[in-house]
């Protein structure tokens, strides 16, 4: 599959990380790549903790994991939202249990400590998060980024150049055939 065929999803609730919402969805869209983004609601507006918009094109309860290649959920605060949406967590496992590429930067590993995925994985993030990571069964590492399986992680904005080539390179093994 051509990358340029790919459709990726990123979730957005308030209060995301605005450099990690909108940098990997610029980085995938310089690919070819489609992003949509969910939320609650399809054309609701969310901001970023630094005040930029984003504006949701699907809700949370549409999401279907067989019309996605891949996931991205960004740090800020929002992932302590999204954790409490039982589809976002029912989605996450799904995409997880067929080997799609799930991006998390910061405190986005919330989300994926709340769908129960991090079991024995290899993992990053704001150092905040570590003891939750940890008691998540999950083996924590202070690297920029790392990739487990299907899995990518990291830990803050200054780490997304290499957060998003190592996304896009999985994403290239994956699909680029």
């Amino acid at each position: 599959m051509n990358l340029k065929k790919l459709k990726i999803i990123n979730l957005a609730h308030q209060q995301f990380e605005d450099l990690e919402l909108w940098y990997p969805v610029l980085r995938l869209r310089e690919e070819g790549i489609t992003v949509h983004i969910a939320g609650e609601k399809k054309g609701l507006k969310y901001f970023g903790k630094h005040g930029v918009p984003v504006e949701t094109d699907v809700s949370f309860t549409d999401l279907d994991p067989g019309a996605y290649q891949g996931v991205l959920i960004p740090g800020g605060w929002a992932p302590d939202k999204l954790r409490r949406y039982p589809e976002i967590l029912e989605f996450i496992r799904k995409m997880n249990d067929q080997g799609k590429p799930i991006g998390e930067i910061c405190h986005a590993g919330w989300v994926l400590i709340s769908a129960d995925i991090l079991r024995n994985r290899r993992v990053t993030s704001t150092p905040a998060i570590r003891d939750d990571m940890e008691n998540a069964g999950a083996q924590w590492l202070d690297e920029a980024v790392i990739n487990d399986q299907n899995l990518v992680s990291s830990r803050r904005p200054i780490d997304l150049p290499i957060y998003m080539k190592t996304y896009i390179d999985l994403l290239n093994r994956q699909y680029d055939q």
